[in-house]
């Protein structure tokens, strides 16, 4: 779902989508709610998208991570330090995932300790169609900006990542 947000092909401001009557206070306040909206618009349309698999777009994000960690695996921590979305409770996603057949995990070698979490076969099925689907949709979503605008949006966006 995307909310309408051009009139006459022109892009509505943040103001006029929040139905706002008071303009922002400052530039870096207004830009950083269109960010914020921006971020909620493209996430519920994922989530949208992943509900339909039974997935929500965090336990999408680990077993992309994990699909990524092959043929090692990663420990819990290392999974929430990678994580798109921070989570305070990476042991309950994961033993929800274990629950699902999607995630198996084991004692690690040495240190009995570290428990290492690894995509399953299951995992990677569910994956595989999903793929296609998730790239159709990025390209559905941001495509129309073409690639210059693209890659100068992704340097805006890191730059703002590094400064927070």
């Amino acid at each position: 779902m995307c909310f309408n947000t051009y009139i006459d092909g022109m892009a509505r401001s943040i103001q006029a989508e929040l139905k706002q009557r008071k303009p922002f206070r400052t530039l870096e306040e207004e830009a950083a709610v269109s960010l914020a909206r921006t971020a909620a618009v493209l996430e519920y349309a994922a989530a949208d998208l992943l509900r339909h698999h039974g997935l929500t777009p965090t336990q999408y994000n680990v077993l992309r991570i994990l699909r990524g960690a092959e043929p090692g695996g990663l420990g819990r921590n290392e999974v929430r330090e990678r994580l798109v979305f921070k989570v305070s409770d990476a042991t309950r996603l994961l033993d929800r995932l274990e629950e699902m057949g999607l995630v198996g995990r084991t004692r690690g070698g040495e240190d009995r300790r570290v428990v290492v979490a690894r995509i399953t076969r299951k995992g990677l099925d569910l994956l595989a169609p999903l793929d296609g689907e998730i790239e159709r949709f990025h390209r559905q979503k941001l495509g129309h900006m073409g690639q210059s605008k693209l890659r100068t949006l992704l340097s805006l966006l890191a730059e703002a990542r590094e400064h927070c």
